[in-house]
This record gives structure tokens, sequence and C-alpha cells, in this order.
């Protein structure tokens, strides 16, 4: 964990915010895969590492803000415990390491929370994901937990997102240890994946590594040549002289951030004539959308250049036609880049999505778009230092997609349909890196991961 002046002054930040009430953070228990004492690994909820660092099963908090009061709610380990689990810190020095001088049983928080809503103060919780924490607002609060998120604290949403929003430099360093993993992931899938191979066998090898660091995948991997299914997670195709393959993946550091990097490569180590042709369209969106970021610029505009970057050179093989500003504005480019440009990154691989993208990447002033594809970006905000960010362009042939746009005659003028139909069963191509918005610029975080089609073919030939 940090110092614990590192979370002093994160709770701090967060009162002067709210000003009046008592916050409640839950902290995620253990989640059994088929019986009580065989679990999954554990993972602590992200706004409860980034207030309070704790690592730690079984754990809530409260910042009480009225009576400035702090206090940490958990189990002391009996002998019972210890003997399987060895020696144990106890819950108030555990507390004490993230500046916390109060640590109380599970059982009081109860009374803390009951005592507060007879008194009519406002009670504060963030939207929960997991059904056990929706219960333990509900006999909290009362409220039934098919209810609990519609009631979670606005005000806390927007003032935990805009701390969040901005990575300091510890922060920062941690995003790049885990991309210090995704590196070696690369490196190691490149080198060992070979025609006659299941996909399988690379994405354990992959798996394999980050655990052998003491690390978990920040996502599950996604590695597969149909590229072409955005979130494909099954590992279970055969890789064929031909095929491209996309290895979307991440790691986390030791106090969990996380990496988010995509890559695209032959299962040969030779791209063919048009791999290479619209690998260079997707490195082409990739680099100029970098490029574009620094603060001010809004994250919108830096996607809707990746997508008219995109369009013209698609209009120069033939695949689109026309005008590409006319295209974009339309929205035809869609066919082919039906998702955003990236999303936030940090100790969530979407950073905070569970808190509500529109909270995130959204504001007042900022709606998000119902067209097709750019309904999908995540983060449309004008860019500002500390803001680290997902850049991912890609190009698709999704033949669900492309029959239905055909059969509905839509965007004739711009789209080649002819054309696009022969690419059916190419598959996709996405390039992904990690990028930190600075004081003037930009910085690309972490270790160069192969990216140029000669780089990557270097790569792969060991």
């Amino acid at each position: 964990m940090f110092k614990p002046i590192t979370y002093i002054k994160k709770r701090k930040k967060l009162k002067e915010q709210l000003k009046s009430g008592i916050i409640i953070f839950p902290g995620n228990a253990e989640s059994p895969m088929n019986y009580t004492a065989n679990t999954y690994p554990y993972r602590q909820d992200s706004s409860f590492l980034y207030f309070y660092g704790l690592d730690f099963p079984g754990l809530a908090a409260i910042i009480d803000i009225d009576n400035d009061e702090e206090i940490i709610y958990g189990y002391n380990y009996t002998v019972d415990d210890i003997v399987w689990m060895g020696p144990q810190e106890t819950l108030a020095e555990k507390a004490k390491k993230v500046g916390v001088n109060k640590a109380e049983a599970t059982e009081k928080l109860d009374e803390k929370i009951k005592e507060a809503l007879r008194s009519g103060r406002t009670v504060h919780y963030l939207p929960q994901y997991r059904f056990d924490n929706l219960i333990q607002i509900e006999k909290l609060t009362g409220i039934h937990n098919s209810l609990v998120n519609d009631f979670s604290s606005k005000e806390l949403i927007k003032a935990v997102v805009a701390q969040r929003t901005f990575k300091s430099g510890e922060e920062v360093a941690e995003i790049e240890k885990a991309l210090d993993i995704s590196y070696e992931m690369y490196k190691l899938a490149m080198k060992k994946t070979k025609v006659g191979m299941y996909e399988k066998k690379i994405a354990g090898a992959i798996e394999g590594l980050v655990l052998s660091k003491g690390s978990l995948i920040s996502f599950p991997v996604i590695f597969t040549i149909r590229g072409e299914v955005l979130h494909g997670h099954s590992h279970e195709n055969l890789m064929k002289e031909g095929d491209i393959l996309v290895l979307d993946s991440g790691a986390e550091s030791p106090l969990h951030y996380a990496s988010d990097i995509t890559r695209t490569y032959p299962v040969s180590g030779k791209f063919t004539d048009i791999q290479k042709d619209i690998y260079n369209i997707v490195l082409a969106a990739n680099v100029q959308a970098i490029e574009k970021m620094r603060p001010g610029v809004s994250f919108k505009d830096v996607h809707l250049h990746a997508a008219k970057v995109t369009a013209e050179n698609l209009i120069q093989l033939g695949f689109m036609k026309g005008n590409a500003e006319d295209a974009v504005a339309a929205g035809a480019h869609a066919l082919f880049f039906p998702h955003g440009l990236g999303h936030q990154i940090g100790l969530d691989v979407h950073d905070m999505e569970g808190l509500g993208e529109n909270f995130v990447g959204y504001d007042e002033k900022i709606k998000r778009s119902d067209q097709f594809g750019l309904a999908y970006l995540r983060f449309a905000k004008p860019l500002e230092p500390g803001i680290v960010l997902t850049v991912e362009p890609g190009i698709y042939f999704m033949p669900e997609l492309i029959a239905q746009w055909k059969s509905g005659n839509k965007h004739t003028e711009f789209i080649n349909y002819d054309k696009v139909e022969k690419m059916i069963g190419f598959g996709g191509i996405r390039i992904e890196d990690d990028v930190l918005v600075t004081e003037n610029s930009f910085r690309v975080l972490g270790k160069p991961i192969a990216k140029t089609v000669e780089d990557v073919e270097e790569w792969c030939a060991g």
C-alpha cells in the first residue's frame, strides 16, 4: 500500500467535497467457487482500495463528516483462524497503516448507520456491483436490495470520480509496473505462437506468466483469430496459416492498478499484403490519435480524428467511397470501427465504470451521442493533466453487421459492399496503448511493445 498520508489526504479531500453526512464504503468479501472455503482469487473493491488501501476481505469503513470521525470495521482473527492462515495483524494495526485510528467489530457498523438515519442525517454510498454488498446496504439502510443502486449518492459518485480521474505520480508508477508485465506477456505470446496450435495454449501461457509474477490478470484474456468478435473470451480455435490474432490483455500491479494493451499479429509470423494494408490503417489511426492528445483537447474529437483517418484510408483501398468527413459525420465508418476509441484506466481496467459511465466520461455540458459506434465512446470530455486513457482504434469485418447494413441499404453512398463482402472471414485488427495526459502533451506509458509491421514480425521471429 501507499504511505498513510496518501490515504489521509484522499479522505480529507472527500470530506471537503461532500461537507456533511456519513459515507459507507463496503469492502469486498471472499467469493466461493463451489463451497464456502473454496474461493476465487480475492480482489478488493477499487474505491475501498483508493481511500483505504487495505487488501483484505471482510472490511467496511465509514467517514462521519459531521463528527470528523473515520472508522474501519472488520473481524479480528482467532486462534482457530490462525491455524489455517498463520499469524495475522489485528484490525487496529491494519487500520493504522492507512491513517485510521479507530477500528471496531463489524456488528457495530449497523448501530452507527441506524443512529445516523434516526438523526435524519444523509447516508452516502456508491453503486454496488456484488450481491452481498447490495444485501449489506439493504440491512444497514432498509432500502430493498433491488433499489439500493437507485438511491446511491450522486454527490458521492461525482466527488469520487473527481478524485480518481486524475492519477498521481505514484499511481502512474503502479500502472507502469503492470505494463512491465504486459511487455513480457506480448513477448511470450508472439514468440510462442505457431501454426497448428490452439489459442488456449498461448492464452494459458500468458496468464501463467502473470500468476508467476504474483499478479492477477486485469480482465479475462482476449486471444482469438476471430478478431471481429470484440470481446471474444473463448480460446478454442485452431490457429491456421493465414490467420491473424487479436491479443487484448492486461495485468495488475501489486496495488491492483491495471494495464490494458492490444496487439494484432499473424499466426505465421508474416503479414499478408491485405493484412498489412488494413493493419497500417489501424496503426495510423492509433499513432495520430495519440499525437492529438494534450490538455484542452476533447477526447471525443480525438476519437473522431481516428475515425476520419480510418475512413480516408479505407476510401483509398476501395472499401469506402465519397468524402471521409461526410462519412464520419454520418457514422458510416462504424461498419468497420464500431466502438469508442478508449476508456480511462486505473484501479479498474475500465476505470470507475461501476460508478456509471455518464458520470465518468460525460457531464452536464457533454452528452452521449445516440449514433451507432459513437454511442459506445466511454469518455468524451476535454483532456486534463493526470488523466490516463487507452487509445485503441480497430477495423473489423463483422458478417452479421455487414449483412444487416447491406440489406437495409445503409450508407450506400459511402460503403462499397461488393468489396467489403469479399473480406468476410478476415477477422479484425486492433492496436491499443495506455496514454497519460501530461502538463503540455502526452506520454505513452510502459516499455514500447512491438507495433509497426516490421517490429511485430521481428518479435514473432523471436
